[in-house]
């Protein structure tokens, strides 16, 4: 059994573990990519009351023809279904996103995941560079949690790894001109006995092919993503719910309809018998 204290380690998988791991890109195909929407789809379903929305039409204000990096915080094992989910069900994209110990997980190359090894920078370059290479098809959208590792829920501050930065550097001078949205995301429960999860899209920064001081412009990226969290924590916790769009909402189980009816009922008028 794992203890608490040993949930967030500082140190990433790989890293960890000190074994090479062979590099292996994403691996899409038609059929796959129809059996990855149902199953993804269907996990999010069975196991949250609600998925719901905000923002996203910022991201086609911006020129199709330009690429897009997603990044959001990376806080449990949800993350990147729900990152799959964003790009493929509301955005109808391909995602592309980079996993550690892929080895262990084979099949989600088939859905668009490729692996990165963290061991040192020299070893998890080859992931790095080929995200550029994807950004190059504007069907793609590589979507990244560039703290590099898990961080325990609403941790802060969001302190970002250069690795995103590097990407969008490369990207910008390889295709002219990269976008990047933050994304904001929380899991919680409201007034039913499942957790909702909740995104919110931020406004869109674009980078050209000027070259930005990396460790600045990592710095504001972290505290872009970091304002929008916070603000979307503080609308939430205020009840502010305006703008919110639903991906999908389950029926009440039969007992909740039951609830609902009863608090219908006025006992202060009697039966009527």
């Amino acid at each position: 059994m794992i203890k608490l204290e040993e949930l967030y380690s500082e140190v990433p998988p790989t890293k960890l573990r000190n074994i090479n791991e062979r590099f292996r890109p994403a691996h899409t195909s038609p059929f796959w990519l129809w059996v990855a929407d149902r199953f993804f789809y269907g996990m999010l379903e069975n196991r949250f009351h609600a998925f719901r929305y905000k923002g996203y039409e910022k991201f086609y204000k911006k020129d199709p023809n330009i690429p897009i990096i997603l990044f959001a915080p990376h806080s449990n094992w949800w993350d990147g279904i729900v990152g799959y989910n964003i790009c493929n069900r509301i955005f109808k994209k391909e995602i592309r996103l980079m996993v550690e110990e892929l080895n262990r997980f084979p099949l989600l190359r088939r859905g668009g995941a490729f692996n990165v090894n963290k061991k040192s920078p020299q070893a998890s370059m080859q992931a790095l560079k080929y995200s550029v290479d994807e950004l190059g098809d504007t069907n793609n959208i590589v979507y990244i949690f560039p703290q590099g590792i898990i961080k325990p829920p609403n941790y802060r501050p969001i302190e970002l790894q250069t690795g995103m930065t590097y990407i969008a550097e490369k990207a910008a001078k390889k295709y002219g001109k990269v976008a990047l949205m933050p994304v904001a995301v929380n899991y919680l429960f409201l007034r039913d006995n499942r957790p909702e999860v909740f995104v919110e899209f931020g406004d869109i920064i674009e980078l050209t092919s000027d070259k930005p001081d990396r460790k600045e412009y990592t710095h504001f990226l972290g505290k872009t993503l970091q304002d929008l969290c916070d603000k979307q924590f503080d609308d939430i916790s205020h009840a502010r719910f305006e703008g919110y769009l639903t991906l999908f909402q389950k029926k009440l189980k039969w007992y909740r309809r039951i609830e609902q009816r009863l608090k219908k009922i006025d006992m202060n008028k009697g039966s009527g018998v």
